[in-house]
């Protein structure tokens, strides 16, 4: 961050072993809580540049997360410390939480999507639904829009 190089914060969705990640999701959302503050900060000491009108290039902060308390938390401290929603993006994976995206961009916040594509488009998907079987409850949901 000080730099000025633009991060990309993902809270994912994988199951990965203890020495490698944290294990327990309430320390999973702290954790990213804690460096989201830290990118904000960043943004702060760059001039929080918003990124390029066409999206080309991105702001220095990104927040990729489905999280609705990781979302709320991004934008509490981005208010609290001066930061609009134009210097930093949320990310999302397509189809997912539309609802949320719709809103997110209505009330001035930067939005991207990401798109899977290509010939391992499907067995990426699925590998995703199933690293994790919360996974495909999220995606029915998501499907449903509930």
């Amino acid at each position: 961050m000080e730099e000025g190089g633009r991060v990309r914060l993902c809270k994912g969705a994988y199951m990965e072993p203890a020495d490698v990640a944290f294990p327990v999701k309430q320390d999973v959302d702290e954790n990213y809580d804690k460096l989201a503050g830290i990118m904000l900060s960043g943004a702060v000491l760059h001039g929080q540049p918003p990124g390029s009108d066409d999206g080309r290039i991105a702001p220095i902060s990104a927040f990729a997360t489905h999280d609705i308390r990781r979302i709320r938390f991004v934008q509490s401290k981005a208010t609290e410390m001066g930061i609009p929603p134009q210097a930093f993006e949320f990310q999302f994976l397509y189809g997912i939480r539309r609802d949320l995206q719709d809103r997110l961009v209505s009330e001035g916040y930067r939005v991207r999507v990401y798109v899977p594509y290509g010939t391992q488009w499907y067995p990426y998907f699925m590998r995703r639904l199933a690293e994790r079987p919360a996974n495909l409850k999220f995606f029915i949901r998501s499907l449903l829009g509930k």
